[in-house]
């Protein structure tokens, strides 16, 4: 069993007094949060940590990450015994930075699924997909593709954030055998590697870190 920290998009205020007490064997980064702020959590846990972007992290590199990271940006990564795929971004809506069209993703995707042959424990990206936990402003739609990355690669877990949930907890979704869990501010889950068995449900201890961020 792979113990897991993920997060996206908000700080969450007392993050570094409550990650000294975690017991985690990765890090996962989903997009949109200060690279200082990421660069603590990883320094403060020192284990390996996986990135991808949101759209408002910097427009660097293709595979630029915060210190401490390796980027899954359109990638097949292997950490602490998981196979991740990560896409970062979210469908454009604007100029900015790390936005595509459904198109674009489209393309991306099917790279993805090709260099991922075989599966993958976690998908990581930053947009859920389109109709599974997205919202229907033109900022905050899902991606089309990501229904076929998710078929292609099969993982366990869908990792995302992008859909802030203002306080309020965001209900996990399950598209085939994959669990696709919102995981805004952060989150601290199993992941059983795909020979392993089945995957566990999110720890005790996310409902109380994000319950306490929403006061």
């Amino acid at each position: 069993m792979v113990r897991v920290l993920a997060v996206a998009d908000e700080e969450v205020p007392t993050a570094e007094s409550r990650v000294r007490g975690l017991d985690v064997d990765v890090l996962f980064a989903a997009g949109d949060l200060p690279w200082d702020y990421l660069e603590l959590l990883a320094d403060l846990l020192a284990v390996p940590a996986v990135f991808v972007p949101g759209n408002h992290d910097p427009d660097t590199d293709t595979d630029a990450a915060p210190e401490g990271f390796c980027s899954a940006d359109g990638h097949v990564v292997e950490v602490a015994g998981l196979r991740v795929a990560g896409l970062g971004g979210c469908v454009r809506y604007n100029d900015g930075p790390h936005q595509y069209t459904q198109e674009e993703y489209r393309a991306r995707t099917r790279r993805l699924v090709a260099e991922g042959r075989g599966g993958v424990d976690v998908l990581l990206t930053h947009t859920p997909a389109a109709g599974v936990g997205d919202e229907t402003d033109p900022a905050h739609r899902g991606i089309d593709a990501l229904h076929d990355a998710i078929a292609g690669l099969t993982p366990s877990w869908h990792l995302h954030g992008h859909i802030h949930p203002y306080g309020l907890r965001k209900a996990s979704h399950r598209v085939g055998n994959t669990t696709v869990l919102n995981v805004i501010p952060w989150t601290v889950l199993e992941v059983e590697p795909r020979d392993a068995g089945p995957a566990a449900p999110p720890s005790d201890d996310t409902a109380e870190v994000e319950d306490r961020h929403g006061e």
